[in-house]
């Protein structure tokens, strides 16, 4: 019996007649009063105390494990470097870079001019804007084209409503009031007199575009553009040439693209294609074209390039075809190159395009491996960065002569407790599920540990929006593999990790091929002997807690131990609720289920609230951020109260409640390491691996 298992009575939830009715049923919610009336406010003094009770549980519980996590946050802290650096990085005439100060939470960004690299200067001190915050997060960060002023946005309650802030980098001083309710980047206008940039509206809608000008004295916004359809969300971006600004508004699954010349951010904007749905369109520019990457013909996306004076779509010009093999899922245009992002057979690959149409792919050592574009800020440039890590890889940073076609490895995440990659086995498998299809997962673990069956392991999964989930390193990961654990990464259905059909093919009415997906891929894991039924640890968080809450209900019995992080629990009702902020957007990826009566039966098989029945569970720990606009607060309280009365076992179940935080959980670098610590213990403490040694 773990220690959980022994402190305390959990507390009990009121409950409350709750009834309404959709396509002719009527269902009860009776925790639906936890939704605060005034949300995004939530000042309701019972739903305060509830969660503050579920809270004082939550530390009253893992009290006894405050031994284990405080070894176990050490551990993880001591593979951070105490002090810390991004690989400097050039723009227009200067040298930038992040550093953290030993021991900071926050990091302060740094600037020197490229003609004297050594007289670096504090462009902005994190550290210093955080302080009397429980939360802080830094938005964005861009200086003007003239060097001499910065926009900078910052989020002090975890809403993810970003505060603009303009300054005169030699004085310090605003150039203009601060802007509140922003999606957080804001694009400089070419002569630094002016600033492109999002709002966001009370129900956390990003719609309208607007423009300040800081060369007014009284300055007043002006709208540059405004979306009307609310299940579209809009975001401003800049050419790699530096030379366009693209409004660009859609859904997870249609998109459309507005361009305006950085030199006049008042001009009419220009559409390049009308929306069409299901069909995506991605923009860069350079070298008096427009290249779109699309899903125009092909699911899994084709380049298209158009001369700079006729952008729109009947000017468009395919010249390089995805396939079946060949997803497209990122590229960029340099001033004598084009790079491409290309994912084969599941593997990503760089792909340089010359001006006279020949190409290559960047090599790489290992067999197994992510690699992506980095940063890249220069358009006329010889050295393209990426960014590259595996299972056994810390992350990494190179550089690469496009001339010399050379690789330079310019920085690798430095692990100071130590860490030898030859005594870690990382292999790439592959499960037949059960509709005839194979997943793929990654697996590491230390080469002491057994393959026997014995092992204890750690599943985690996503499986949404098309995310996929690389098979990167982690450094905290290290503290489970020690003892003994083996790690593995379900590549479910849902993201994209084999091409756009992998995630269409599971969402929609094809959603429970996740779930069923990640219960397969745990019990091919099981048939292979790297684990048992039982000694399974999963974990997810938003959609990916959704996905903790659906396998849970499908086979309980296999998992010793669950972490659902924020998770996306209450589908059917927050897709019914329109009025939240990210319910019409979400709806090509779930289904509408207030006109459509088949997406509401669909929705309703698997949401994991809605399907709760009484039935035995295996420990689990859930979090919530009170001011998490993405998955509202309410979703994981009132599971966890409904699981309260379905559980027939003393199986621990917590719910910890950020209560100045959001979606990401806590801010600063080491307050993060303490919820992964916390979520180890909690792990370690109910497999019965409370005494199992590190090293």
């Amino acid at each position: 019996m773990s220690t959980l298992q022994r402190i305390l009575e959990p507390p009990v939830a009121q409950k409350k007649i709750h009834r309404y009715e959709h396509h002719g049923i009527t269902l009860e919610d009776p925790y639906a009063w936890m939704r605060d009336r005034n949300y995004p406010e939530v000042t309701d003094p019972e739903i305060l105390t509830y969660l503050n009770e579920e809270n004082a549980y939550f530390e009253a519980n893992m009290a006894p494990l405050a031994s284990l996590t405080q070894q176990l946050f050490e551990e993880i802290k001591g593979r951070q470097p105490a002090e810390d650096s991004c690989e400097p990085y050039d723009k227009d005439g200067y040298c930038y870079q992040w550093r953290y100060a030993k021991e900071a939470q926050y990091c302060t960004w740094y600037r020197a001019p490229i003609t004297d690299r050594d007289a670096w200067e504090v462009l902005l001190d994190e550290t210093q804007l955080a302080q009397g915050y429980e939360y802080f997060s830094l938005g964005s960060l861009s200086v003007s084209p003239c060097g001499s002023k910065l926009a900078y946005s910052t989020d002090t309650e975890g809403d993810e409503r970003y505060t603009l802030h303009v300054i005169d980098l030699a004085t310090r001083r605003p150039l203009t009031a601060a802007i509140e309710n922003t999606l957080g980047t804001a694009i400089w206008s070419a002569d630094s007199d002016a600033l492109a940039y999002v709002v966001v509206n009370d129900q956390w809608q990003p719609l309208k575009v607007l423009h300040r000008s800081l060369a007014q004295s009284s300055p007043r916004d002006e709208l540059l553009f405004e979306e009307s359809d609310t299940g579209f969300r809009v975001d401003v971006d800049l050419s790699q040439s530096g030379q366009f600004v693209f409004i660009e508004t859609g859904s997870h699954t249609t998109s459309e693209v507005w361009i305006l010349p950085r030199d006049n951010l008042l001009a009419t904007p220009e559409l390049m294609r009308p929306r069409q749905e299901d069909v995506e369109y991605h923009v860069d520019h350079g070298n008096g074209e427009f290249i779109i990457r699309s899903n125009l013909q092909h699911q899994n996306f084709a380049l298209y390039r158009t001369p700079e004076a006729h952008p729109r779509h009947d000017s468009w010009q395919l010249f390089m075809h995805g396939d079946s093999r060949h997803y497209l899922t990122s590229h960029s245009v340099l001033r004598d190159r084009l790079i491409v992002e290309v994912r084969i057979d599941g593997m990503t690959q760089i792909r340089v395009v010359e001006q006279d149409g020949s190409s290559h792919y960047i090599k790489f050592d290992e067999t197994a491996y992510e690699v992506s574009i980095g940063n890249n800020p220069e358009f006329d440039t010889q050295t393209l960065r990426l960014n590259y890590t595996s299972m056994v890889t810390p992350h990494s940073v190179f550089d690469y002569d496009l001339t010399a076609s050379e690789l330079t490895l310019r920085r690798q995440r430095e692990i100071p407790s130590g860490y030898d990659p030859t005594e870690f086995v990382t292999e790439r498998l592959s499960a037949r599920v059960r509709d005839g299809v194979d997943v793929p997962i990654s697996v590491v673990y230390h080469k002491s540990t057994p393959t026997d069956g014995s092992a204890p392991l750690y599943l985690y999964g996503y499986g949404a929006y098309g995310l996929g989930m690389t098979a990167s390193f982690s450094a905290a990961r290290i503290s489970l593999l020690e003892r003994g654990f083996i790690f593995a990464i379900a590549h479910i259905r849902g993201g994209d990790e084999l091409g756009y059909d992998w995630y269409t093919a599971g969402k929609l009415d094809r959603r429970t091929n996740t779930f069923n997906d990640f219960v397969d891929c745990a019990l091919s894991l099981i048939a292979k002997n790297y684990t048992q039924s039982g000694r399974i640890a999963i974990a997810g968080g938003s959609a990916g807690g959704e996905l903790m809450g659906a396998v849970v209900n499908q086979a309980p019995a296999l998992w010793g131990a669950v972490a659902a992080h924020v998770p996306f629990v209450d589908v059917l009702n927050t897709m019914l609720d329109a009025t939240l902020p990210l319910t019409p957007p979400e709806w090509p990826e779930w289904g509408n289920p207030i006109e459509d009566a088949y997406a509401f039966q669909t929705i309703r098989a698997y949401s994991p609230y809605d399907q709760l029945k009484p039935g035995y569970f295996p420990p689990m720990l859930v979090t919530a951020g009170l001011n998490d606009p993405r998955v509202t607060y309410w979703e994981p309280a009132k599971y966890v109260a409904k699981l309260r009365t379905c559980k027939l076992d003393t199986q621990p179940l917590l719910l910890k409640t950020n209560m100045g935080a959001g979606h990401g959980g806590q801010s600063g670098r080491f307050d993060a390491i303490k919820e992964i610590a916390e979520e180890y213990a909690f792990f370690l403490n109910v497999l019965g691996l409370e005494g199992a040694g590190s090293g």
